[in-house]
């Protein structure tokens, strides 16, 4: 019930990280506004004690039982940079034309509700690769990350945050991955998310070390130049090359 959100420490994560009992109020309304009956507090990050699916500086995000079932709720911080989810909503859902992306179900100034996607961080899933499948598993979620990339540049969408990636992938149980959190991202950059993203995967991060030991030795001369290649043009051959050189 929306009405255990009055208490603490709850309506402070509503109102995060400054509790004002007006908003609070406008909050709780705009929540039954958008169809949502309950918050439940559950998930890897903790704040203030509480367990939550995500926190980052624009909001935190809670699953929730919305008139469809389990939802992600994305909330606005009082202290965050934008007004409202306008920007992030129209940036999700020029991802998900291109099936990218939890889905956008709908939003307001200080909500954004989304698919609810059940799965581990990418570093949380790379850590737990075992057994004698993992190089191929790994190799196949790679080349499914890298693909959506690659569609996303295709439309200019640049995320804005793939080369520092850690909360912005989420392999689910079938071994797909998603990208997920567009609230960095512009159409008004030139897009460079498989550049990012191989980056982070391979080359420049404490992930990528792991993921270097499970494949083997890479070619990396053989990469930097595909990655070269890539950013002159981005086609879906010289993707291939990328693809190729871990391979």
């Amino acid at each position: 019930m929306l009405s255990g959100l009055r208490k603490e420490p709850y309506s402070t994560i509503l109102c995060y990280p400054r509790l004002s009992e007006d908003e609070l109020e406008r909050r709780i309304n705009e929540l039954s506004s958008l169809g949502i009956s309950a918050v439940e507090f559950q998930g890897p990050r903790t704040v203030f004690g509480v367990r939550m699916l995500g926190k980052g500086c624009v909001g935190l995000v809670a699953s929730a039982q919305g008139n469809g079932g389990r939802v992600a709720v994305k909330i606005l911080r009082t202290d965050a940079d934008r007004s409202g989810f306008e920007h992030e909503a129209s940036m999700l859902r020029l991802a998900n034309s291109v099936n990218v992306g939890p889905r956008a179900l709908d939003f307001s100034n200080k909500f954004l509700v989304m698919e609810y996607l059940e799965g581990k961080s990418l570093p949380q899933w790379v850590e737990e690769l075992a057994g004698r499948g993992r190089k191929s598993r790994l190799k196949t979620v790679l080349a499914k990350i890298l693909e959506s990339c690659y569609i996303l540049d295709q439309i200019g969408l640049d995320h804005g945050e793939l080369s520092r990636a850690p909360k912005h992938v989420i392999v689910n149980g079938q071994d797909e991955p998603e990208i997920v959190d567009f609230e960095t991202a512009s159409v008004n950059r030139r897009p460079s998310n498989v550049t990012s993203i191989t980056q982070y995967l391979l080359i420049g991060s404490s992930l990528s070390a792991r993921v270097r030991r499970i494949l083997g030795p890479i070619r990396k001369r053989t990469l930097v130049e595909a990655l070269r290649q890539y950013k002159k043009n981005r086609k879906f051959e010289n993707l291939q090359r990328i693809l190729k050189a871990i391979s």
